[in-house]
């Protein structure tokens, strides 16, 4: 069999992903990566020569498979994830756990047992599920997260507490923008399935050597190469293929997979001069940023589960999230605050993002905390896309042969995930080896 080598740009999870599902077929592979550090916007971070943090905390859930299998794939241990089930805890708010039974007793009596929660909100949680189950998922075009939880009359205690924070943990958008067909589709995949789909999957070490940096070992085992600070600045479609500016090398690639950032992925795909009105669909995206605040409060300092709900608002605090970085392999007593979405945080300056978020753990908590050792603030202003009521996302494929698309941001049934990126990038992976790509 003849097999045509294939260029990745971005080495990202998308990226990554999509070489090595190609390398496992026997495809060479190179993969073009600008930064000298593999994960894109999933990655490690070195901000100063103490400490490694990365740029944005990640969940996994046990139904997002595909990212599963790739790290099995890749040689990665079980260990680097913390398995644990279902748990929303919010300090002196809410503690609701699935119980070790099968779905959908798992559910069911987790939320029997749930504390914080009044039978209102228990039966307003099943009459939302009870719903959905109904209409097989499906909810009427164009709307919100806060319109489903409007019409199936959905507590201000359960909103406030679950709905609007698994929202903006899944969708990073507020529920008032945030697309109801999409959370449906992540409830659909998660509580209202097995209680294995329903876990949540923490990472235990740094998000590069996750996923990223097992790949590239699995690529160079099997003939891929790795090209770590070597931007592409343009592509030029020629006979045989296209050429990449900025790749060393002279032959032009029959196949190329544009897996960078959507940001980065408009201005390239405007280089070839055949994709003006796609690259301009997705220069159009609107982006919702991330930001992470990192608390180092030194020995004995724990919170009381690796992962807990914060209390938000314009009175509470910023943060929606905070994880126990000590409980998951990390320094004892690092604690890294998520404030997901825009919102009135991005008028606060650093310093004083640091303190309202250290005072939000104090209050939430119910303690005082020492002063932090150390504390980053890292900030993703286009984490990811905003995952609104019919948002255009691409397709894999574009108007040239042979030139693909793969990312978070690009067609799926979630949201910009992980998950998304890896799917996208084995799907790209699929059509162009199963897809008369490849020659015999």
């Amino acid at each position: 069999m003849s097999v045509p080598a294939v260029a990745v740009i971005g080495g990202g999870y998308a990226g990554l992903a999509c070489a090595v599902e190609l390398a496992r077929r026997g495809v060479h592979v190179t993969v073009f990566e600008r930064s000298h550090t593999l994960g894109g916007r999933a990655r490690v971070v070195h901000k100063d020569p103490h400490w490694r943090v990365d740029n944005g905390q990640h969940i996994l859930i046990g139904a997002y498979a595909e990212l599963t299998r790739l790290l099995r794939l890749t040689g990665g241990s079980p260990r680097q994830l913390e398995h644990l089930p279902l748990t929303l805890h919010v300090p002196g708010r809410l503690h609701l756990r699935a119980a070790a039974l099968p779905a959908p007793f798992h559910l069911a009596v987790g939320l029997l047992r749930a504390q914080g929660l009044s039978w209102s909100d228990r039966l307003a949680m099943l009459r939302l599920m009870r719903a959905l189950k109904r209409d097989g998922f499906r909810v009427a075009p164009g709307a919100t997260v806060a319109d489903l939880l409007r019409t199936t009359g959905q507590t201000a205690n359960l909103i406030q507490l679950v709905w609007e924070p698994l929202c903006v943990a899944a969708l990073n958008t507020p529920i008032a923008e945030a697309c109801a067909q999409v959370f449906a589709n992540v409830l659909r995949d998660s509580l209202a399935s097995s209680a294995a789909a329903s876990e949540l999957l923490i990472p235990r070490v740094d998000l590069s050597e996750l996923f990223p940096v097992p790949a590239a070992r699995f690529l160079a085992t099997r003939r891929g190469r790795l090209r770590t600070g070597n931007a592409i600045t343009a592509i030029q479609p020629v006979d045989g293929g296209f050429r990449l500016e900025g790749d060393p090398g002279s032959q032009p690639w029959q196949q190329v997979v544009l897996a960078t950032a959507p940001y980065h992925a408009a201005p390239l795909l405007a280089s070839t001069g055949a994709c003006d009105r796609l690259a301009a669909q997705i220069d159009a995206l609107p982006h919702e940023p991330i930001v992470t605040v990192y608390l180092a409060l030194g020995r004995g300092q724990h919170l009381p589960y690796a992962m807990i709900g914060l209390v938000s608002g314009s009175t509470a605090g910023p943060a929606q999230w905070a994880f126990d970085r000590g409980r998951l392999g990390g320094p004892e007593g690092l604690i890294a605050c998520v404030i997901s979405a825009s919102g009135p945080h991005e008028q606060l300056a650093r310093d004083e993002l640091i303190l309202a978020t250290h005072g939000q753990l104090e209050r939430q908590l119910g303690r005082r905390l020492p002063a932090p050792e150390w504390s980053q603030v890292i900030v993703e202003k286009r984490a990811t896309i905003a995952c609104r009521p019919g948002i255009f996302r691409p397709g894999m494929r574009t108007p040239l042969p042979g030139l693909w698309l793969a990312g978070d941001y690009v067609d799926s049934d979630y949201p910009a995930t992980l998950e998304s990126a890896v799917r996208s990038g084995v799907a790209c992976a699929q059509a162009i080896f199963g897809g008369g790509a490849v020659a015999s």
